[in-house]
């Protein structure tokens, strides 16, 4: 008995994928239609998103090079830092140089603030749909930040190592990695259409269908013709006979 469960697992996985290579052309028309407006959608109604990022080095004023203690708190205090960054303090005085039309939680949505493993640097990046603001944010970032910490923390203010760059290429959205995903999801749902309407469709077409799910043995086929075909037959039947 298992191995006929066995064998009806696989005729089954065959007649899917027979009616997959039947169906293939409508599911490569379905893929590039897909991608095709994804690709539009992105190109005309996503807005490109462009990146600038600033650096801190963080050395407090009692911190000497020769002792590993020191650098410890000096990674410890780039911690701290990091965090205060994007506090509200730091952000409502941006805003109000800026004179942003943004409020707290959304500025810092478009701010990143990382620390490279082992440094004292902190890196502020910056997204925004227009570069100009891009560099303009992270510069404020970094200025009052700076400030900040030095208020707090009673140190000498961090040094900026580099200023925010203007970016000239964006860094979102990704045309051609959208246009596959769109790819690669109409495929996916041409593929899973196909396959729950081939599955659903319990009507019998064949006569392995008749002894497969009735148990039935067929004695005998009889054959279907269309209108057109029968009209076809004989024309041509007719024009055998006018030649004899």
């Amino acid at each position: 008995m298992g191995t006929e469960q066995k064998d009806e697992i696989e005729i089954d996985i065959k007649e899917l994928l027979f009616v997959i290579r039947k169906k293939l052309w409508i599911i490569v028309v379905a893929g590039l239609v897909c991608a095709a407006v994804v690709g539009i959608c992105t190109v005309t109604l996503i807005k490109p998103l462009y990146t600038s990022s600033t650096m801190l080095y963080i050395l407090n004023k009692s911190t000497s090079l020769t002792s590993l203690a020191d650098l410890q708190l000096g990674t410890q205090l780039t911690k701290d830092y990091k965090v205060m960054v994007t506090s509200r303090p730091v952000t409502s005085q941006v805003i109000k140089n800026l004179d942003l039309n943004l409020e707290h939680e959304k500025l810092i949505k478009k701010v990143k603030v990382d620390n490279p493993t082992d440094t004292r640097i902190l890196t502020i990046a910056v997204e925004d749909t227009d570069p100009y603001m891009a560099k303009a944010i992270a510069d404020e970032f970094a200025r009052i930040a700076s400030q900040r910490m030095a208020e707090i923390m009673d140190t000498v203010p961090p040094n900026i190592v580099e200023e925010g760059y203007l970016p000239t290429r964006k860094t979102s959205p990704s045309i051609i990695k959208n246009t596959l995903i769109g790819d690669f999801a109409g495929i996916f749902v041409a593929c899973a259409v196909i396959l729950i309407l081939f599955v659903m469709n319990d009507s019998i077409k064949t006569p392995e269908d008749v002894e497969k799910y009735l148990g039935l043995n067929t004695l005998g086929m009889i054959p279907y013709f269309s209108q057109n075909e029968d009209r076809h037959k004989k024309k041509k039947r007719w024009g055998k006979l006018q030649k004899r």
